[in-house]
């Protein structure tokens, strides 16, 4: 028996929550399908621990610690069941349990800065910070555990409660990190509730959260700020990309491959922050194209149980049928498969790694978010059209630029319109760096400092520097 036991359902044994594995695509366990009428309960039990939960600061640090050991200790249980119900390579589900400790550790040891304010009068103003109380956290299908730590993490640091509700395809190991760290802390502090939509919208626009932080789609995520605003609660949302890797005429292709490679393939290309457009100058652009497709016809496909695995299947029948569809609409508009083209013919759902060129530039795969095994290669002809369609886009979260010269590359790299822009590398971040993106991919900021911030109200203090009775 696994050492750490799952809460008792909160539904009754007939509302059930279906998980599939998107390797075979059958049915392998089942989860809780709360109901809107629990909210009520739930964020009043989150409320009332968040009275003594925001008062201790160095205890917060301490439990946060001892949540981190928990989570690494749990390995052996979380990692298989991550990859079971999402589909990610075993290596990469470790990887993400590594990573959410590691979260967990950084915001153990980060708390606000209490400042004086200067300004000539005789009065002593101090900028202290309050915590805001529960916090709804919803996540997404791709990173269950790393993007749960990437809310609760800082709002917990900052004195906050959180109920967090995973995706309906990946509720189990969320369900069991929550056992997890129920062992390090208090009751109440933190509540993972589950179930189908709109479940993730009635908690975002319940009148007793404070703060609602979303990664997700971009509708979804219009929907969530609208549900929130009905409470005047602050937001987070990460919305999604659709970077942009912009190679210049210098750039060595064979050694810079594999990272581009991987930076677009990575969880089968689902990733927010994925490469998922390269702008390949005209003359490079055939051999950067089969120097792509070379590694997407090598790489291992299979269940991410399966030792050797690289890439796993898709994680969802209908993430599988978008990819399937943006592919089949640049094939027919005149695009080739270098690589790829179509879904595996296999159980689960698998969908060959893809490479695209001669796409046209209007396509579908191009201009939205794929997410997905598919990457369209464009070529250029000058550095200011490179970056001129890739800027041509609604959304900002991520780009890079690749070359020699490393200062003409962070030339070019300070003309994208992103959050984040690398340079030779892509989606590489930092626990302490801020994480935000422009336009349609987001509202707010997180990770780092501006994470913890973010879940935190100022509170000015005035004294007068002489006595005024």
């Amino acid at each position: 028996m696994a050492p750490y036991q799952l809460a008792p359902d909160p539904a009754s044994p007939g509302e059930r929550l279906t998980v599939l594995d998107p390797a075979t695509g059958e049915a392998f366990d089942e989860a809780p399908d709360q109901r809107a009428q629990e909210l009520d309960a739930v964020v009043h039990r989150a409320h009332e621990a968040w009275r003594s939960w925001r008062t201790d600061p160095a205890a917060r640090a301490a439990a946060l610690l001892a949540s981190a050991d928990a989570v690494e200790a749990a390995g052996p249980e979380l990692a298989p069941l991550l990859t079971r119900e999402q589909g990610k390579p075993l290596t990469e589900s470790y990887a993400e349990i590594a990573r959410t400790a590691a979260r967990l550790r950084w915001f153990a040891a980060s708390a606000p800065e209490t400042r004086t304010i200067a300004d000539g009068r005789a009065v002593h103003s101090e900028i202290r910070w309050r915590s805001l109380g529960p916090v709804a956290a919803v996540v997404p299908w791709n990173f269950p555990l790393q993007l749960a730590s990437a809310k609760l993490a800082p709002a917990l640091a900052a004195g906050n409660t959180v109920v967090l509700k995973p995706s309906p395809f990946t509720p189990l190991a969320t369900r069991l990190l929550g056992s997890v760290l129920s062992a390090a802390l208090p009751e109440g502090v933190l509540t993972v509730i589950t179930g189908r939509e709109p479940l993730g919208a009635l908690l975002a626009s319940h009148p007793g959260i404070r703060h609602v932080t979303f990664t997700g789609s971009v509708p979804t995520g219009r929907s969530v700020a609208a549900g929130a605003a009905s409470g005047l609660a602050r937001v987070t949302l990460e919305l999604g990309g659709n970077d942009a890797a912009i190679l210049l005429d210098d750039v060595d292709v064979e050694r810079i491959a594999d990272r581009l490679f991987w930076a677009a393939f990575r969880n089968c290309g689902q990733v927010c922050m994925a490469v998922k457009r390269v702008y390949a100058p005209a003359r490079l652009h055939g051999r950067v194209v089969e120097a792509l497709a070379e590694r997407a016809k090598a790489v291992v496909v299979g269940a991410g149980l399966d030792e050797g695995t690289e890439l796993g299947p898709l994680n969802n029948a209908a993430q599988l049928a978008r990819v399937e569809r943006y592919t089949a609409r640049a094939l027919a508009d005149g695009a080739g498969a270098a690589a790829g083209g179509h879904r595996l013919d296999r159980p689960g759902y698998f969908h060959a790694p893809t490479v695209l060129t001669d796409v046209p530039p209007d396509s579908p795969v191009v201009t939205e978010e794929q997410f997905g095994p598919v990457l369209p290669v464009l070529p250029y002809g000058t550095v200011d059209e490179a970056v001129e369609a890739a800027n041509a886009t609604l959304f900002g979260l991520g780009g890079s630029v690749w070359g020699t010269d490393l200062d003409r590359a962070e030339a070019v790299a300070g003309r994208l319109e992103c959050g984040t822009a690398w340079i030779n590398h892509h989606a590489e971040l930092s626990l302490a760096q801020p994480f935000a993106g422009v336009k349609e991919s987001g509202v707010g900021v997180a990770g780092g400092p501006w994470g913890l911030y973010g879940n935190l109200s100022p509170f000015v203090v005035h004294r007068p520097q002489e006595d005024r009775s």
